[in-house]
């Protein structure tokens, strides 16, 4: 029953308190509570929906409500009921009421996006998603801006700054990517719990960044210096970042899993693996599938080699990983949901004949986020090792990430292709260690009553 928002199959004085309490903050529900707010059935929660609401809760019946409804057009009865099959993915309405939240919002451009005059009908849709996500962080902030550390104060002003720019450039898509990040950091992390390796873990990611675009690294591509250079600069940021001293190409190969510490930590993750059930799996591919933010991220792709500092990944990893921490209630558990759910779509395309798939079609590009040249590997990297993290501990999965890295750097002759890939797998390797460690699931779950 749409509107029946307590789940008592009425419609009454007790929906209408709940209605209050949702207009609140309507992002601390669930999916399905807040496709039942959308009554009037367009994809967005609007102040029509909420004068159809009110108006039902006073006459509690459809049909006495449809007659009594005067100067606006009601739902007819029928419309109020739908049947929803457990395998149906519940998308949540975009917001659109008039709230007091908006003027208290950290961003000035909310209130000029409505202004924004004959956009077409792609524009209007993102800048509608913009609002969503700038009104959807701004009610996340509130409830945290109290208790932010230093840290993510002045994290949280760079990127509200950033935000502010984007919008002046009319950089729209880029700009509700940058939103919906920084709704995830709200939603989702606290520096609080953090260790001081974590804490300081992307400073290193951050550097391995600016070396692929450094005049140190172009010089390595062009044969004027040797493997050595960019291992050296490396290892320099290692130690002042994380206080990590080594010698890349001095490092042994990976751990051996006939150790028995190590073959249990491994067996551990298969179990988890095992656990994983064909319903939590269709949740996930569907979430994939039909998630309105998750695909907004995955669709930022880039032609091949054009991604060099593995920029369009991360993004779509931590709603993928959230969306199966909230499927299994556990981070090994979604390690592990995320493990098979990486390997069994992209089985599934590939066994689809050549000749009936388009020619620029990415075969693993099914499920998984990433650009034409990385498909499900930089996802692999970044579950394996942030799973590790959880299994040992952060800086002993960055060692092991680094050994295994360097061995195939090492088995393909220190190339040019073979260092890029070492660096941008390490990337990959670095956010999926600080996001898996980092996401606090008590926020997460506060976020889905």
């Amino acid at each position: 029953m749409l509107g029946d928002l307590n789940s008592d199959n009425q419609w009454n004085e007790l929906d209408e308190t709940e209605l209050n309490n949702i207009i609140n903050n309507p992002f601390m529900k669930s999916s399905l509570i807040q496709h039942k707010i959308d009554i009037n059935q367009n994809g967005y929660f609007d102040d029509e929906d909420i004068l159809f609401l009110k108006h039902l809760y006073k006459y509690k019946n459809p049909y006495i409500a449809q007659e009594k409804a005067q100067n606006f057009i009601f739902p007819q009865p029928r419309e109020l009921y739908r049947y929803l099959p457990t395998y149906e993915y519940i998308q949540q309405p975009l917001f659109s009421i008039s709230h007091d939240i908006i003027r208290r919002t950290p961003f000035v451009f909310l209130g000029q996006i409505k202004g924004i005059e004959d956009p077409s009908c792609y524009s209007k849709r993102v800048l509608d998603e913009i609002f969503t996500e700038a009104v959807r962080f701004a009610f996340a902030y509130e409830l945290r801006k109290r208790d932010l550390t230093d840290t993510e104060r002045n994290y949280t002003e760079r990127k509200i700054k950033r935000c502010e720019e984007l919008f002046n450039e009319k950089k729209y898509y880029q700009l509700l990517l940058d939103l919906t990040s920084l709704v995830e950091d709200a939603e989702t992390l606290s520096t609080v719990t953090q260790s001081e390796f974590i804490q300081k873990i992307l400073y290193v990611r951050d550097h391995l960044k600016d070396i692929l675009v450094s005049k140190e690294y172009q010089a390595f591509k062009d044969g004027k210096s040797n493997y050595l250079t960019i291992f050296r600069i490396i290892e320099s940021h290692l130690k002042s970042d994380l206080n990590i001293s080594l010698k890349l190409d001095e490092l042994p190969p990976p751990r051996d899993f006939t150790n028995l510490e190590n073959y249990l930590d491994r067996a551990e993750w298969q179990v988890y693996k095992s656990k994983t059930s064909i319903e939590d799996f269709k949740k996930l591919v569907l979430y994939a599938q039909y998630d309105r933010r998750y695909l907004r991220a995955v669709s930022r792709t880039s032609p091949k080699f054009n991604d060099i500092q593995l920029e369009n990944h991360n993004l779509p990893m931590i709603l993928l990983f959230r969306e199966a921490l909230r499927i299994t209630k556990s981070k090994k558990a979604a390690i592990g949901l995320l493990d098979e759910s990486v390997r069994i779509p992209m089985g599934w395309v590939k066994s689809i004949p050549e000749k009936m798939l388009p020619s620029s079609i990415a075969l693993e590009n099914f499920l998984l986020p990433g650009n034409k040249e990385d498909g499900s590997d930089k996802t692999r990297h970044w579950n394996v090792f942030g799973g590790v993290a959880l299994y040992k501990s952060p800086k002993e999965s960055l060692l092991l990430a680094l050994q295994r890295e360097n061995l195939d750097l090492k088995t393909n002759g220190y190339s040019l292709e073979a260092m890029n890939e070492f660096i941008r797998d390490t990337i990959a390797n670095i956010n999926g260690i600080y996001y898996i460690v980092s996401i606090n699931p008590d926020l997460l779950y506060k976020m889905d009553q």
